[in-house]
């Protein structure tokens, strides 16, 4: 089955889950991403995911959005790196 993101659609990156209550309940919107789109880099043919962070961070300092190769986007999540995730992958639809 592919997965797939429309355009306004919200996502939540894994790290969410590393997130205390106390911190989301101070920002509940933290790690929390609205789908823009997927874009095309002129240059290299590379596809992009371009998103909207819907809390304070820096990565969208002085610019709109922010972009991500599609494939890093979609990808699994290191369980190496980060054994104790649940999440499958990188980014998921958001349900509350």
């Amino acid at each position: 089955m592919e997965r797939r993101f429309n355009k306004g659609d919200v996502v939540q990156h894994f790290k969410r889950e590393m997130m205390t209550e106390e911190q989301l309940s101070k920002d509940p919107l933290l790690y929390l991403y609205e789908i823009i789109g997927t874009s095309r880099h002129t240059e290299t043919g590379e596809e992009l995911m371009i998103y909207k962070p819907l809390y304070p961070t820096k990565c969208v300092e002085g610019v709109d959005w922010a972009a991500r190769p599609f494939d890093m986007f979609m990808s699994e999540v290191d369980n190496k790196k980060y054994p104790d995730i649940k999440q499958k992958y990188r980014f998921e639809k958001f349900r509350k």
